[in-house]
């Protein structure tokens, strides 16, 4: 095995490569280190990865991909969402510091608050894992507030073009996916939700909002420590808004409101 660390900004950026082409590399990711990017990460083959804490929320949503990772024999450890960008790996590769290291990782020598540079250098010696994730379930589904339909998704990959109109809640990140503000989100919805991943480095974790001000589309960010990332369940059960873009503000939306009271403020406003 050759030692060439791949960068993706979103580990779901794996899916445009050949599955040999990615088996038993290292990977350095902006995405978080939640259930449903780990399992992407195992079940690609990759043999270790480094992935963004963001922030680890509520019931350490942020790095339990990482750790169950490690019941599997896979390395892999989280940046501090306060050092690297979240949906930038290489920021987390060239000014990340290590804040949560698996077992299989540390078995290599790798400890919190080492650079990430340093870390991916050990990396080069961790084994093949000797079991993969389960797949990750692409939670994808219809609920309601009021008469109001809502799309929940697990994912912000999950969404297509097809729904352009509609409400939509997220486990991902608030952060634009390698800055870019085409990846905001793939349909011209009416209202989107995701996590603020702890607000991280240079905000990057509401860095979405202002881009979908741009396309009208109403925008809030959850606090990480309301609700899950990468859980769509959670962030629509208990979530609640840390901060918002221009368009949401100018329906009456403020920080400090729950998700579903913000969906049935937007929801009264013609579209």
């Amino acid at each position: 095995m050759t030692f060439d660390p791949r960068f993706y900004d979103s580990i779901t950026d794996i899916g445009a490569e050949s599955p040999d082409s990615v088996r038993g590399c290292i990977a350095v990711s902006g995405s978080h280190g939640g259930m449903f990017a780990a399992a992407y990460a195992s079940r690609a083959g990759l043999r270790a990865v480094v992935l963004n804490d963001a922030g680890k929320g509520l019931n350490d949503a942020g790095i339990a991909g990482v750790r169950a990772l490690g019941d599997v024999g896979m390395a892999g450890c989280c940046v501090d969402c306060m050092s690297a960008e979240i949906g930038s790996a290489r920021d987390a590769f060239e000014n990340g510091v290590i804040s949560y290291v698996n077992s299989a990782a540390a078995t290599l020598g790798i400890t919190a608050g080492q650079s990430a540079k340093s870390a991916v250098a050990l990396l080069e010696n961790a084994p093949s894992p000797v079991g993969m994730l389960a797949p990750a379930p692409e939670s994808r589904f219809e609920t309601r507030v009021g008469d109001t339909a809502v799309l929940c998704v697990d994912s912000a990959s999950l969404i297509t073009i097809n729904d352009a109109g509609r409400f939509i809640v997220t486990g991902s990140h608030g952060g634009l996916i390698g800055g870019d503000p085409a990846r905001a989100c793939k349909a011209n919805a009416r209202f989107v939700s995701f996590s603020d991943a702890g607000g991280g480095k240079n905000d990057i974790g509401l860095s979405r909002l202002p881009a979908l001000d741009v396309t009208d589309i109403a925008a809030v960010v959850l606090d990480c420590m309301s609700c899950e990332i990468g859980n769509a369940t959670s962030a629509f059960e208990t979530g609640v808004v840390s901060s918002l873009n221009e368009t949401a503000r100018r329906f009456g939306v403020t920080k400090g409101q729950t998700l579903k009271s913000v969906i049935k403020i937007v929801a009264m406003e013609q579209p």
